[in-house]
């Protein structure tokens, strides 16, 4: 949904996940996307506990179709997936794994000049949404746009369509990630 975490809810997952001794896990792709304050469910005291964070090089790092992720947990959790992780493939090409560590090693002034041509690319989006009628969040984080459309239409498709058909445009309609994507946009 592009809705940042707070500390709060991180809390409150740890806290639940705790008392039902279950395993969280965190998939966190878009934390250092147009998000002033990146937040780690790890942070919380005892996440280490119950918690696997993952991430993605293809979000963070502007890498997509490289397949290069990490995982950070605690010792026994990360054991149990390499044990699986095994039994799946065997690595991937030693130049990749080269490349995503020089990336890794970026410092604040990519993220910011990343940011910034995010926060340009926004923009547009943003001005599509409000010419739809559409409200949104304009804190969201991410490199995608959630909009609410308009209470006159009677469904999504029916706003998807008009575009397409009248501007040739195809506006990605948030049913497809889910029910709770019904009413909404993605940009």
């Amino acid at each position: 949904t592009g809705t940042p975490a707070t500390p709060e809810l991180y809390k409150r997952l740890v806290d639940f996940a705790l008392r039902k001794n279950i395993i969280v896990v965190n998939d966190n792709p878009y934390s250092f996307i147009l998000n002033d304050c990146p937040l780690s469910i790890l942070a919380v005291p005892r996440a280490k506990e119950c918690c696997i964070e993952l991430n993605s090089m293809s979000k963070s790092h502007n890498m997509p179709g490289w397949r290069i992720g990490m995982l950070a947990s605690n010792g026994e959790f990360v054991r149990f997936v390499l044990k699986v992780k095994s039994n799946i493939d065997s690595g991937m090409f030693r130049a990749m794994q080269l490349a995503a560590v020089t990336a890794l090693q970026a410092g604040g002034d990519w993220y910011e000049g990343n940011n910034r041509n995010y926060r340009n690319r926004r923009r547009p989006a943003e001005a599509i949404m409000q010419a739809l009628g559409c409200t949104f969040d304009k804190n969201q984080t991410g490199m995608f746009l959630w909009g609410r459309i308009p209470d006159r239409y009677n469904n999504v498709e029916e706003l998807t369509e008009k575009v397409l058909h009248e501007a040739r445009v195809f506006i990605i309609p948030g049913f497809i990630f889910g029910s709770n994507g019904a009413r909404y946009i993605r940009i």
